[in-house]
């Protein structure tokens, strides 16, 4: 196997037009964040609004790490508290009949480093994953056009919502099993209607591992997540199902994960600039660097949405500069989601802090 390329700042390739095309999604977004905050009457993030479960965990940084691997904070063993939120894409609220790609965001708490931004006060690294390995846009440019089909949709009747869901569902049936699924289709409405406990995610996106890069993934490896694998959920008169069998799972029993790490090793097969692009798991393996668990609890209540959904942010850019997001996806994160953190505390009134320990959410 190759060695890992080595991070340099050449390894990426900004066009001429990103900062434009940026500008533009912060419009994009501000539509859809406005639209949102006038019928709810409270502002929620422009995109992964709806929160399935909030989890509190404790990631722990295995002690017999291979030196490629002990990079940034997995270069020395340790346990930090972490906190999970499993959402849906959408910048609205929707009856989880709309099947819409899967979110877990995982917030590290308690990290050290140089920080990406000093102008927010965070001691945490934030990975945003979404549960498939490839995004749906290959540049800023068409991640735009992508946003600018869910602002269309944005307060739009729910009940055609949902009639698209179920008919894009049956057209990403017949795609994944004749030419591959499709990641716009899935996009709009017409991804699997699974368990998101029983979901492998992705960053999709590169991130700066140290002196090296990488995607991430977190993968579900205790028997009861691993059982929910492909479990397809009812959600015949349950707008919240998803919120209910998550917390249904989590009240019960004990989970674990396995974050595991592929590093770069090919600039011609694995492009950091193109996201649609997978990095084949056979030739360039994933390898296991750390384990999140959690223990039972509520995975959803009124009082842990307004300690997570209100009160904090996750973001690619909140972390340490040897976890630097990478390519042009990345890139046009970092303004909007900057603008809807903002956005949300002077709507709703409350400011926005990461916290120094995960056992607060109740």
């Amino acid at each position: 196997m190759n060695d890992p390329v080595a991070y340099h700042d050449n390894l990426e390739t900004v066009a001429e037009d990103e900062s434009e095309t940026i500008e533009d999604m912060n419009e994009t977004m501000r539509t859809i964040l406005d639209r949102v905050a006038k019928d709810e009457s409270h502002a929620y993030r422009s995109v992964h609004a709806k929160s399935h479960g909030i989890i509190a965990g404790k990631l722990r940084i295995h002690d017999d790490l291979p030196d490629e691997l002990r990079q940034g904070i997995f270069a020395a063993p340790g346990t930090h508290d972490a906190i999970l939120r499993i959402s849906t894409n959408p910048g609205d609220l929707l009856h989880d009949g709309v099947s819409v790609p899967r979110g877990l965001a995982l917030k590290v708490l308690n990290v050290e480093g140089e920080r990406l931004d000093t102008d927010y006060e965070s001691a945490s690294q934030d990975f945003v994953m979404i549960n498939g390995p490839a995004f749906s846009a290959k540049s800023a440019r068409e991640f735009a056009k992508t946003l600018k089909l869910l602002a269309a949709t944005t307060d739009r009747a729910e009940w055609g919502k949902k009639l698209l869901s179920r008919a894009l569902q049956g057209v990403g049936k017949v795609l994944e099993d004749t030419v591959g699924a499709s990641a716009t289709i899935q996009t709009l409405g017409g991804a699997p209607n699974t368990h998101p406990l029983g979901e492998t995610f992705y960053t999709q996106t590169a991130y700066r591992y140290g002196d090296y890069v990488a995607k991430l993934q977190l993968v579900p490896v205790s028997q009861n997540l691993r059982s929910l694998s492909g479990k397809e959920i009812d959600t015949a008169g349950r707008p919240d199902a998803l919120r209910e069998d998550i917390d249904r799972t989590m009240r019960s029993e004990s989970v674990e994960w396995d974050l595991r790490v592929q590093l770069l090793r090919d600039l011609d097969k694995q492009p950091v600039e193109d996201a649609t692009v997978v990095w084949d798991e056979i030739d360039f393996p994933f390898a296991t660097v750390a384990t999140v668990t959690a223990n039972s609890q509520p995975a959803w209540t009124q009082k842990r949405s307004a300690a997570v959904d209100d009160a904090m942010r996750f973001a690619p850019w909140n972390g340490i500069a040897a976890h630097r997001p990478m390519g042009s996806i990345n890139r046009a994160r970092k303004s909007p989601y900057d603008r809807s953190a903002a956005f949300r505390e002077r709507v709703n009134g409350r400011a926005i802090r990461d916290p120094d320990r995960a056992d607060h959410l109740g």
